[in-house]
């Protein structure tokens, strides 16, 4: 019974570690579109004739 115990608890564990780690990929990577796109618009005026 114990031993059973043991192994749900490190099954909860390991997924309560998981997904916060699975959601902030998602988030990086949006952040990582968005300072793309900011480094787009500064390229798009550097070059503009003035």
């Amino acid at each position: 019974m114990k031993k059973n115990l043991t192994k749900g608890l490190a099954a909860a564990l390991l997924i309560a570690t998981t997904l916060p780690i699975l959601g902030a990929c998602n988030t990086m990577a949006g952040v990582g579109e968005d300072v793309q796109r900011g480094g787009a618009a500064i390229e798009r005026q550097a070059e503009r004739p003035r």
